[in-house]
């Protein structure tokens, strides 16, 4: 009765659900490692998040690569703002998914090095961005400043291209080594999100004060839900055998019953 499993059509069947099994299963290790990758992450954030300030220096450098475990600092800075070197980067977004700039300015420590300061979002002149936007200025002489510490931005990390040819003073990534060349200075590694001092009038906008968290919860609902399939399968495989052989026995218990029955007279 099982040599029905040899047909073409109950072989295939067979493939497919061998094939979906360790499918499943194999989905399932990827969303847990999912899981794991963004529980850690967030785990990293809420520590970065809740440390003390510390002077910026004491965690970058010209040169220095800000690392996974210190993005996200608070740290400080005395020095002064230097607009006269400010530029904006182009294509960013507020709160509301309106497209601007963010103000990046360079900040001259006392002891001449200079940290490049995300002072927020300001809204774009103009459709075409060609013209460098009007922006308010920073508090004067010197001063205490607060912010997020955060890496370079590079096209690898955040997809951007950094294209050529833009207008003046206009960049399409916070990059210290780029900006180094420009400014022709020693720019620390990485560069700050401002927290503090607040802008008046709230502009320009401030970024960055919550990074936000991941739900990884929900890599492991996922990742128990593939490895619940992969089980389901071959459950479900034998019960659509054990219902063809159910058939086929009623199919031959009624043609051997019509076999059996008298003829008419």
């Amino acid at each position: 009765m099982y040599r029905f499993l040899l047909s073409r059509q109950w072989v295939i069947l067979t493939l497919v659900a061998l094939l979906l099994i360790p499918t499943m299963i194999r989905l399932g290790i990827w969303q847990m490692h999912r899981y794991e990758l963004r529980t850690a992450r967030n785990q990293l954030v809420t520590e970065a998040l809740t440390a003390k300030p510390v002077p910026v220096e004491t965690l970058t450098s010209p040169g220095n690569t800000v690392t996974n475990t210190e993005r996200y600092r608070t740290v400080t800075a005395k020095g002064r703002f230097d607009t006269a070197d400010e530029v904006v980067v182009r294509r960013r977004t507020n709160s509301d998914d309106e497209v601007g700039y963010h103000v990046l300015t360079p900040f001259v420590l006392t002891d001449g090095k200079v940290l490049l300061v995300n002072r927020g979002w300001i809204a774009s002149d103009g459709p075409s961005q060609t013209a460098f936007p009007k922006i308010p200025a920073p508090p004067r002489g010197e001063i205490t400043v607060s912010g997020r510490l955060m890496p370079d931005e590079t096209t690898a990390a955040s997809g951007i291209k950094n294209l050529k040819g833009l207008p003046d003073r206009q960049v399409m990534l916070i990059n210290s080594a780029q900006e180094a060349r420009r400014l022709d200075a020693r720019v620390l590694g990485g560069y700050i999100a401002q927290t503090a001092p607040e802008p008046k009038g709230d502009v320009p906008e401030l970024v960055g004060n919550d990074p936000g968290s991941e739900d990884a919860a929900l890599n492991y609902a996922y990742a128990i839900q593939w490895w619940l399939f992969s089980a389901a399968v071959p459950v479900g495989w034998v019960v659509l055998v054990r219902r063809e052989l159910r058939d086929r026995r009623a199919a031959a218990a009624e043609k051997e019953t019509s076999q059996n029955e008298p003829a008419t007279v």
